[in-house]
């Protein structure tokens, strides 16, 4: 008798607090865009220093995401750290160049950039980042208005993060 799958657990919503349900919040997410195949993806961040992109199975997450047609954009203010902290992600990022789109913003003030992991069924918005206090919703509204503010810094943006330095 085969044995019986567990039903995914259901994103969060509403407001949380805490490193750690971030970082879990985040998790389930990039799980749940693969199990659902998310057409598209934005991540933002100043600079992703404590989100799990290192993790084994956040990168499993997106292996099993990436495909024909998927989007991802990642907007930050310094990718500098990211080789050295989510050396996995990078070394993903590298294949799957093609479908990810790395820009760099300017802002004087790391606490009014936005730290958003933004998709078209759910979004997750740390309104707090040093405390760790984020939003998260499905609704409609709420995924509009978070897809205009991350299309603003998108524009103002510039391109960033390459897949790979080439040299002569």
């Amino acid at each position: 008798m085969p044995a019986e799958e567990t039903p995914p657990i259901p994103l969060p919503q509403g407001r949380l607090n805490g490193r750690s349900v971030f970082a879990q919040a985040v998790r389930d997410a990039l799980q749940t865009a693969a199990r659902e195949g998310w057409k598209e993806l934005i991540l933002c961040d100043a600079n992703y220093a404590d989100w799990p992109l290192g993790e084994r199975a956040v990168v499993e997450s997106l292996q099993a995401w990436a495909r024909s047609g998927r989007r991802l954009t990642m907007l930050a203010m310094d990718y500098s750290g990211l080789p050295r902290q989510h050396a996995r992600f990078v070394k993903w990022r590298q294949t799957w160049d093609h479908i990810i789109e790395c820009r760099l913003c300017r802002s004087s003030d790391i606490l009014a950039f936005p730290s958003v992991l933004w998709s078209p069924a759910w979004v997750m918005q740390r309104i707090d980042t040093e405390r760790d206090v984020l939003v998260c919703d499905s609704a409609a509204p709420r995924r509009v208005e978070l897809r205009q503010v991350l299309d603003e810094w998108r524009r103002d943006s510039t391109p960033g993060f390459p897949a790979s330095v080439l040299g002569l």
